[in-house]
């Protein structure tokens, strides 16, 4: 049986192509994509899409994409009823809780105010710290919030901490370690087993191969 896997468009895409190149699957297509969508593997039978992070999700949950390989904080933000099967180790970078070195918000009393991109993911976060706070959904750049104080703090991603450091802000805590998985459709696991079990073995051994590498 054919398969679709649909991809996350922009940080983790080069990553995946490439992972998938070293499976040895026929993603030239993907490569040179132009304005393409939506490409046909040369080696497989495997359809791939191209979509946001979001959509991946959705893709999935609706059967449309057998897999979809997405970043752990679209999943922590978006939790609903997929398998998430493999970790593929890359693609990594972390959920962080930082503020203005004065603004410490684990000591501070009173009514606190927390922006970020991924309110679920916060409002979980500060619940288990027993911690009440004000959760500001923010869409543009989360650390200019408390800058111009609409915030005392943010939960957002860090990869290497350079724009946190530029405008001041320092890291209080880590939230979650993310990198990006493979996530799988309920039905498509039942009716598609072996196919899909075949991706992931082909996943799994260049990830273990490319950890190797790296040790």
């Amino acid at each position: 049986m054919s398969l679709s896997i649909a991809l996350t468009k922009g940080r983790l895409e080069k990553n995946t192509v490439a992972l998938l190149e070293q499976c040895g699957y026929g993603i030239e297509s993907l490569k040179d994509k132009g304005r393409a969508l939506v490409f046909q593997d040369t080696k497989k039978d495997v359809r791939y899409f191209l979509v946001k992070s979001n959509d991946c999700i959705t893709y999935v949950v609706h059967g449309v994409a057998d897999l979809g390989i997405v970043g752990k904080d679209t999943i922590l933000e978006n939790p609903q009823d997929y398998y998430e099967m493999l970790d593929l180790e890359c693609g990594k970078c972390k959920f962080i809780v930082a503020s203005l070195p004065e603004n410490d918000l684990f000591h501070k009393v009173g009514h606190i105010k927390i922006g970020t991109k991924y309110p679920s993911v916060a409002k979980d976060y500060f619940l288990k710290r027993n911690m009440d706070v004000e959760i500001i959904k923010i869409d543009g750049s989360v650390e200019l919030a408390p800058i111009l104080g609409l915030c005392d703090g943010i939960v957002d991603i860090m990869e290497t901490g350079t724009t946190l450091k530029e405008n001041g802000l320092v890291v209080l805590d880590t939230v979650h370690e993310i990198s990006a998985r493979v996530i799988v459709n309920k039905a498509a696991y039942k009716l598609k087993r072996e196919e899909i079990m075949n991706v992931l073995q082909d996943l799994q051994r260049m990830v273990n191969q490319n950890v190797k590498k790296d040790r």
